[in-house]
């Protein structure tokens, strides 16, 4: 199931004497709509994407525009769906992973130079209720556990797979690990946030999905599982954009991404900033 999640956010309290119709003191000029094609982001990055949008709203300046939307999916969607639409459909490409990049690049959906702007870490999630009692990271291997995974082609599936690969290695696990873990998976989903619906519905009894997304607006609804930093896989989150904007707007926003407020909010979503 095609997941895009398109969030259109409206300026709120916008005032007239915020700018004029001349240009600002850096040459662009207020309220220039040159930069009027959505973000296409990871579905991870929804939070922090949308409040830095608000931060910057509230700047004492121009503002960037009066809309801005997003279109929240799997990297692997998002960039099937740039390669085969154009350029000119999306102004930023934000991945989970560098090679849903390489491969929009490759298939010259996206020109600009792309920049490592967060980093992830994964966790496992359980229902509330627990009803198969997973209480550690082996009791994924017990037979009649239901798992639910993003797919493989997904930035998230692959990082999860990679991680019982690496505890496949270690003797508290055994070989065999991956292979049964394997076996339980009963869905492979288009998206993470996909595996966190049906962990939160007690579909099934676990999931493996990014550390961020089991931060406190999800706590009351599931058990999280710490992934031990050995066994554990860094997923690095790269942002390009399709081309250099005259105008403001999302070349704006771009920036703001990497700028150290945009990385403070990353952070306190979960995120690892990657400071410059």
């Amino acid at each position: 199931m095609q997941l895009a999640m398109v969030v259109a956010l409206v300026a709120l309290g916008l005032a007239s004497a915020a700018c004029g119709e001349g240009d600002t003191s850096d040459g662009a000029t207020c309220g220039d709509d040159s930069a009027d094609a959505p973000v296409f982001a990871a579905s991870s990055l929804a939070e922090p994407f949308e409040e830095i949008w608000e931060e910057m709203l509230s700047l004492d300046e121009c503002p960037p525009a009066e809309e801005v939307s997003f279109n929240f999916a799997g990297s692997q969607e998002l960039r099937i769906q740039i390669v085969e639409s154009g350029s000119s459909s999306f102004y930023a490409f934000a991945s989970a992973d560098r090679q849903q990049m390489d491969l929009a690049i490759e298939g010259g959906g996206v020109g600009g130079e792309p920049h490592l702007f967060a980093r992830n870490r994964l966790v496992v999630i359980v229902p509330e209720n627990n009803e198969a009692e997973i209480e550690t990271l082996q009791d994924l291997a017990a037979d009649g556990v239901k798992i639910v995974l993003a797919d493989e082609a997904v930035p998230a599936g692959a990082y999860a797979r990679a991680f019982l690969e690496n505890s496949s290695d270690d003797s508290a696990f055994g070989e065999g690990y991956a292979d049964a873990v394997l076996d339980n998976v009963v869905s492979n989903e288009p998206n993470v946030r996909q595996v966190i619906a049906r962990v939160q519905l007690a579909e099934v009894d676990a999931g493996i999905v990014y550390a961020t997304d089991a931060m406190a607006d999800l706590a009351d609804d599931m058990k999280v599982i710490a992934i031990p930093d050995e066994l554990n896989e860094t997923a690095e989150y790269w942002i390009a954009r399709r081309e250099e904007l005259t105008g403001r707007g999302w070349v704006d926003f771009v920036d703001y991404v990497l700028s150290d407020a945009g990385q403070d909010i990353l952070e306190e979503h979960g995120f690892i900033r990657v400071d410059r």
